[in-house]
């Protein structure tokens, strides 16, 4: 018992050192609850995604860009990744970029000047070099000029680089955005090696540590419920317009040619908090610690974020379809 004590007090100095070091702001905690808090209104959004990474982001796009009466989206910027799609970092990220130039076509958008950003080329490897991609450095002037009263929500839907190059650049912006991020896995899930955490475990630390009102959609167990068919989508898309068409095809060529298959959407879950947070189930719960294993351990002392706990699949669906075949 004394041995695992002296552990949990190792730890929490290790902490203490990391977060000594940084130059957050402290947050009030009622101002803290009070952006926590589900919202009500029509909100300003700027959309983070790794657009070429699979397929879910294409849907999540869309769905946020076509939800004009509560998302009035402001920005969209090009994630990194790296996997079996891309090369590098920096050609995940230009993929990215491609693809949302590709889908905001389709979707009437033609000039993306100041509207679609390129983002990081690599992933954060030292707090003190924070990485000044387009997408960080217009996310800065963007939170600067919202305010505390009228907060941007950040959603990225993909690794959080982007996201914490911008906090590092200027810390202050952590008390005018709201951060709504589908990574990692639930508070008790064995592990948060998740694709979009442990690519860039460093950028998730500053963000938990920062003290930036945070609302984590966590994909399992929750969003790995947000599946779909090729059945049902060909049902509800094949016909209705380009974008349909084109969603419909990217999941039959994901698929391999399956036709019983079932495919988890789920960035689409982190823009359906914002059309309506009924259809996600949210709780208060105090920030987690990410360790360098890639696990979460527990300080209860620590700042409050929101965490989702389950979702109306059937809601969130119904809503998506509708506004896909409106365009």
């Amino acid at each position: 018992m004394r041995i695992k004590k002296m552990l949990i007090l190792f730890i929490a100095c290790l902490f203490c050192a990391y977060s000594s070091s940084q130059n957050f702001p402290v947050l009030d905690e009622t101002l803290r609850l009070k952006q926590l808090q589900p919202p009500t209104g029509k909100v300003r959004v700027v959309l983070d995604t790794d657009a070429y990474n699979e397929i879910d982001d294409q849907f999540a796009l869309a769905y946020a860009y076509l939800s004009q009466d509560r998302i009035d989206l402001e920005a969209v910027y090009a994630a990194p990744f790296l996997n079996n799609r891309s090369e590098s970092a920096a050609d995940g990220m230009e993929k990215s970029y491609q693809e949302i130039l590709r889908l905001l076509d389709m979707l009437g958008h033609k000039s993306t000047d100041g509207f679609a950003f390129r983002g990081s080329e690599k992933f954060l490897e030292d707090i003190s070099e924070p990485i000044r991609s387009d997408a960080a450095l217009d996310l800065v002037k963007r939170a600067m000029a919202s305010s505390p009263d009228d907060p941007l929500y950040v959603v990225p839907v993909g690794v959080i680089t982007n996201i914490a190059s911008a906090i590092l650049i200027q810390p202050e912006i952590i008390e005018n955005i709201v951060v709504v991020w589908l990574g990692g896995n639930g508070l008790d899930w064995p592990n948060q090696r998740e694709f979009n955490l442990r690519q860039d475990v460093l950028a998730t630390q500053v963000i938990l540590d920062s003290g930036v009102p945070l609302v984590i959609m966590p994909c399992r167990p929750v969003v790995s419920h947000f599946h779909t068919t090729i059945p049902e989508l060909r049902e509800n898309l094949k016909g209705k317009n380009e974008l349909s068409d084109y969603l419909l095809d990217i999941v039959i060529d994901y698929s391999g040619g399956r036709e019983t298959y079932s495919k988890v959407i789920w960035d689409v879950v982190a823009v359906a908090w914002l059309v309506n947070p009924s259809w996600v189930r949210t709780n208060l719960v105090h920030s987690p610690i990410l360790t360098d294993q890639v696990t979460y351990s527990v300080d209860q002392s620590r700042h409050f974020i929101r965490i989702a706990s389950e979702l109306s699949r059937d809601a969130i669906f119904r809503d998506l379809f509708e506004k896909l075949g409106s365009l």
